[in-house]
């Protein structure tokens, strides 16, 4: 059974960075495929980033490239997610999700973490 658990969500000001993290409760987190997606009120679920189990492969969307920064460290089991230059369009509920390298689809997600970028 895998759980994951968000933090470093909080109040922040336009261009301000934030930090979330992201633990993974569970083994061979090294197997696992992990990502970001985030939530505005009244959208749909997006992906934010991505990273492959090796961490040979990141993906970010177009909205966050250049801005934020997906990393991982396997021995503490935790994925990061760096975000700088914030901007009030990046509020939203951030979710940290995992998919076994076998599969195609996230089915372990976390609670959330809310972020919330003033301007």
């Amino acid at each position: 059974q895998v759980q994951l658990a968000e933090s470093g969500g909080g109040l922040v000001q336009a261009g301000d960075s934030r930090r979330l993290s992201c633990v993974f409760y569970g083994r061979t987190f090294s197997a696992y495929i992990m990502g970001w997606f985030r939530q505005a009120p009244g959208k749909e679920r997006e992906l934010v980033a991505e990273i492959s189990a090796t961490s040979s492969f990141t993906y970010e969307a177009d909205s966050v490239k250049g801005r934020f920064t997906l990393s991982r460290d396997n021995a503490k089991k935790t994925v990061y997610l760096q975000m700088n230059s914030l901007k009030p369009e990046d509020t939203a509920i951030y979710y940290c999700a995992a998919k076994h390298d076998s599969t195609s689809i996230y089915g372990y997600w976390g609670q959330g973490t809310q972020v919330t970028v003033s301007s």
